[in-house]
């Protein structure tokens, strides 16, 4: 495992997705968090938006994507420039902190599917691809120069179901990730598959990845050296870990607490030697070292909140939205380790941070 290499820098803001009167939560729509120059949160602006409950941004581009949870389906496209708005008056101690403006609102499309979870840019800004978890669709929208999706997207339905009756009766789209190679990766909770499609958006000639049965794969994330991969097990509690050919090396409970769980979000750290995720249920956040091609437990302190569905490491923060406690907390890190901290911001309903 190679030594600590330098992870991203303090960001100057947060963009914050959650969920709306309208989709069953108390947000607004989004909204532009500052982070000050000593770690503080302070809520600068919003944008209304029904029910955007994931954002992401285009790599290049100044304009980020929402989808719209909803019965029917939608995907909202956003001007975003985070730093050029003017500080907001407000004397909190930070010097030099600037707050932007909310994200404007350019574009709405039909997501092709229902309640769409999830979405992503491939690295070279020319797909958007969405996750319908309702219908179990893909949907994947050719960008143009400008950034904005072109109409009729290419819809890749899905059949099949899992062992558990209740929550896998037919596919569950749930999560979009392309790897380096524009190699696109969707979870589908309902049928405990790994869906894979090439670069151009052709599905993959040898099929999905076929997990465990009753695993109900939520978010997966690639390790940056080895090219392993972790897969949060929505359904069975578990981190499971693959080597790059998807062969499954391991798999390890994500909490310690006894009672039910519901792992959320996952994500590895900028130097390789971590594996955070977030813990429903418990309402923690696990750290695991990577051992060879195995996972050991280190930690696992409170999430700031209840129901912490989503995260986002940043330097030696780690910023969690606690969905049902209407809060984004922040997570020191001490040698890759997460520590609690009293640092915070409330936000109606969060469900994912995306760092600007």
């Amino acid at each position: 495992m190679p030594g600590p290499q330098p992870g991203p820098a303090t960001p100057g803001s947060l963009v914050i997705g959650g969920y709306t009167a309208d989709t069953g939560g108390s947000g607004t729509g989004l909204t532009r968090v500052r982070v000050g120059a000593a770690g503080r949160l302070r809520a600068v602006a919003e944008t209304a938006v029904s029910g955007p409950s994931f954002v992401t941004a285009h790599p290049r581009l100044p304009l980020l994507y929402a989808v719209l949870e909803r019965p029917d389906g939608g995907v909202a496209v956003f001007a975003d420039a985070p730093h050029d708005g003017a500080d907001d008056g407000a004397d909190d101690g930070d010097d030099g902190a600037v707050a932007g403006a909310g994200p404007r609102l350019l574009a709405e499309h039909s997501s092709g599917g229902s309640y769409p979870c999830h979405l992503a840019v491939d690295p070279g800004g020319t797909w958007l691809a969405v996750a319908n978890y309702g219908d179990g669709t893909l949907a994947a929208f050719r960008l143009g120069e400008d950034g904005l999706p072109e109409p009729d997207p290419l819809l890749f339905r899905n059949e099949g179901h899992g062992p558990n009756a209740r929550r896998q009766e037919g596919p569950h789209a749930h999560q979009a990730v392309f790897g380096p190679d524009g190699v696109l990766y969707v979870t589908d909770l309902g049928t405990d598959e790994v869906r894979r499609f090439l670069p151009g958006m052709t599905p993959h000639p040898d099929g999905p990845v076929r997990l465990a049965p009753g695993t109900g794969p939520r978010h997966l994330v690639r390790h940056p050296v080895t090219g392993h991969w972790y897969v949060a097990g929505e359904l069975d509690g578990t981190v499971a870990v693959y080597d790059d050919e998807w062969r499954e090396l391991g798999r390890v409970p994500a909490s310690a607490v006894d009672g039910p769980n519901q792992p959320s979000h996952i994500d590895v750290s900028a130097d390789g030697r971590h594996v955070y995720v977030g813990n429903r249920g418990p309402d923690t956040v696990t750290a695991f070292a990577v051992d060879g091609e195995g996972l050991t437990p280190v930690a696992e302190v409170p999430g700031g909140g209840r129901w912490p569905r989503h995260f986002a490491v940043a330097g030696d923060r780690i910023y969690v939205a606690n969905e049902r406690s209407d809060r984004v907390a922040v997570l020191t890190l001490k040698d890759g380790v997460p520590e609690p901290s009293t640092e915070g911001v409330d936000v109606g309903s969060p469900s994912c941070v995306l760092i600007r």
